[in-house]
C-alpha cells in the first residue's frame, strides 16, 4: 500500500508542479488534486483495521489514470489547452494494468501470457507517445495565444502570467501565422501602453511575415475588444 500511497503522491506533487507552468493551469490543477485526494484516501484505507482487496489501488490508478488518458488526449490533441494530464495520468495507467496483469501471470496459460505481455507493451508504448508529446514537445504556440486573449480579458497584462508574457511565449515554428497573430497582438497591447518602442519592433516582426493583411480582423477585433472590457488596468500576472 506504501507504493501506491507514494506513487499517487508523486505524480500528484509533479502534476501540480507543471500545472503552474501551462497556459491554462486549472486544468493540471484539477487532475492533481484529484489524484492527491485519491492518496489521501488510499492512506486513510491503509490504517482501517479492516484489510481491504490487495488490487484495489491497481484498479484505482487504472480508473483515474485511464480517465485522465481520455481528457487529457483531447485536451492535447483537439482544445490545445493541456499537455500533461495525459501522460501523467499514463502513469498510473500503465503501472496499475501492469500490476493488475502480473497479479494472474503465475495462473495464467502461455495464451494468455502473450496476451498480456502485448497488451502491456502497448500500453507503455502509449505512454512513452503522450510522454514525448506532451512532456517532451511541450505546449503548443496556440495555447499561449489563446491564454494571452484570456489574460487580457481578466485585466492581467503586465508580469510573468501577463497577456505580454503568455504572448512571447506563443511563438510556432511550424505555423508561422500564429506568429503574426502574437506580434499583431502585442502591436495594440504596447499601443495601448504607451511604450512605442515595442510597438515598432513588434510592428516589423509583423511586416515581416505578411502584415496586417496577413491578420483576420476579427483576431485584432476580439484583441481590442478585450483591451477596451478589461478595462485595461496594467494589473500584474
Amino acid at each position: 500500500m506504501i507504493f501506491w500511497i507514494l506513487l499517487f503522491s508523486l505524480v500528484g506533487a509533479y502534476g501540480y508542479y507543471l500545472s503552474r507552468l501551462q497556459p491554462f493551469p486549472e486544468i493540471g490543477g484539477r487532475f492533481a488534486a484529484t489524484v492527491l485526494l485519491m492518496a489521501f484516501l488510499l492512506w486513510i484505507s491503509s490504517t482501517s483495521p479492516r484489510e481491504g482487496s490487495e488490487h484495489f489501488p491497481a484498479f484505482l490508478a487504472v480508473f483515474v489514470g485511464g480517465a485522465s488518458v481520455v481528457v487529457g488526449a483531447r485536451s492535447m490533441g483537439v482544445t490545445k489547452t493541456d499537455v500533461i494530464v495525459a501522460p501523467l495520468g499514463g502513469i498510473l495507467f500503465c503501472v496499475g494494468g501492469v500490476a493488475l496483469l502480473s497479479a494472474r501471470w503465475e495462473y495464467a496459460d502461455q495464451a494468455e501470457q502473450i496476451g498480456s505481455f502485448v497488451l502491456a507493451s502497448i500500453m507503455v508504448m502509449v505512454e512513452v507517445y503522450l510522454s514525448f508529446r506532451g512532456l517532451v514537445i511541450g505546449v503548443p504556440g496556440i495555447s499561449w495565444s489563446k491564454s494571452g486573449l484570456r489574460q487580457i480579458r481578466r485585466g492581467l497584462v503586465l508580469g510573468p502570467n501577463g497577456a505580454i508574457g503568455h504572448f512571447e511565449r506563443s511563438w510556432d515554428m511550424e505555423d508561422p501565422w500564429i506568429n503574426s497573430m502574437s506580434h499583431a497582438a502585442l502591436v495594440l497591447i504596447h499601443r495601448r501602453l504607451g511604450d512605442s518602442e515595442k510597438e515598432a519592433e513588434h510592428n516589423l516582426e509583423l511586416e515581416k511575415s505578411g502584415g496586417w493583411d496577413s491578420i483576420d480582423s476579427s483576431w485584432t477585433n476580439a484583441i481590442e475588444e478585450a483591451l477596451e472590457s478589461s478595462g485595461f488596468t496594467l494589473e500584474h500576472g
